[in-house]
């Protein structure tokens, strides 16, 4: 079987290509991988472990979109509280939401409430990607990934680190995001049958340490006799991006309702923003570019100050307001200890609305 690589160069026998990428990589990867909570040695068997795929599943989750360092006292901290994916599908959503306070993207968490219940009905994980597929939050990507991790199934693994990777490696010089259909046949090209999960890692690894955005460190690189980029000298153009759109600046308020050394905590609406979090009551400021909603309350109103927060899609200043209220807010609610704050599992944003109100109170 023969494949044409997007550059355009003449046909080559897979097998040969395959074999020589990840001869490369795997030495390379078996001296230099990253000692993670999550992962197996390089070149050991996967565990026994029946746990094994639980928290190959958690690490992937939990790394979307988030760096190593901010995962790892997440992943430790789920791992202890619910070790297996009986206890996490055990659990209920608004402690597991509330653990997941300040990892962001925060239906993750509620997907993964979801998938451990549908794994644990199921008796465990499904280890075939098209399986994997059906489960509750999983994508392409991260059923791919734990299907080569966690069960050594030949999968395309294709994460923004190995983005970056195939596009230099054979040189893909269309823009993103067009070019992740070429990235990806390329990237199936060179997966191996055999250490499926520890050259998935190898390449993410590669992304990481070697072949970085910036200032990418080619001459340790393992692949670079066979690197395109590297050969034109310009490696750090690829993976050619879109311009960056200004993201817009947003405006909204919450509010300080403070009783008795308790404050009025609420629950956001299940869809949408930080959705399902406890948070301050604002003023709907995610429906409107304004801020122009209304107080939850009466009362006699003193600003305490305001808080940046960036999100994907928009810049929000934040106005803090206290209100003097004779009266607890209508609708769902509760007065939360302000002793206790720190353990209302509020998400970033709602965390620095709070420091910034205990500062200004107290």
């Amino acid at each position: 079987m023969c494949c044409r690589f997007p550059s355009g160069e003449k046909p080559c026998h897979r097998r040969r290509v395959t074999a020589s990428i990840s001869d490369a990589l795997l030495p390379w990867y078996d001296r230099h991988a990253r000692a993670l909570p999550w992962r197996n040695p390089p070149g050991e068997p996967r565990p026994e472990d029946a746990n094994w795929p639980y928290r190959v599943w958690l690490s992937e989750v939990m790394l979307q979109q988030t760096t190593v360092a901010a995962v790892k006292p997440y992943f430790e901290k789920f791992t202890r509280v619910w070790p297996s994916v009986d206890d996490l599908a055990a659990a209920r959503e608004e402690e597991v939401m509330a653990a997941w306070a300040g990892l962001g993207y925060y239906s993750r968490a509620r997907n993964l409430v979801k998938c451990a219940r549908e794994v644990a009905s199921r008796g465990g994980f499904p280890t075939s990607e098209a399986e994997l597929l059906e489960l509750p939050g999983l994508g392409p990507y991260t059923a791919a990934a734990i299907a080569a991790i966690a069960f050594g199934r030949r999968a395309v693994v294709v994460d923004a680190n190995v983005e970056r990777v195939v596009a230099r490696l054979f040189a893909i010089t269309e823009p993103l995001p067009g070019a992740r259909r070429a990235i990806r046949k390329a990237a199936d090209a060179i997966a191996p049958g055999a250490r499926a999960g520890d050259f998935a890692q190898g390449m993410m690894d590669l992304g990481a340490q070697i072949c970085t955005t910036k200032a990418p460190r080619c001459m340790l690189c393992p692949l670079r006799e066979e690197c395109r980029g590297y050969a034109s000298g310009e490696p750090e153009r690829l993976p050619v991006k879109p311009p960056k759109q200004a993201k817009p600046e947003r405006r909204g308020t919450a509010y300080w309702i403070e009783r008795g050394g308790a404050v009025w905590l609420v629950r956001r609406a299940e869809k949408g923003l930080l959705g399902g979090m406890r948070a301050l009551p604002d003023d709907g400021w995610t429906a409107r570019a304004d801020g122009s909603g209304e107080a939850p309350v009466a009362g006699r109103a003193t600003p305490l100050g305001t808080v940046r927060h960036t999100f994907t899609h928009a810049h929000l200043t934040l106005d803090v307001v206290r209100i003097d209220a004779e009266s607890a807010p209508d609708g769902e609610g509760r007065w939360w200890p302000l002793a206790e704050i720190e353990e209302a599992g509020l998400p970033t944003l709602f965390a620095k609305a709070a420091r910034l109100a205990l500062a200004a109170i107290n």
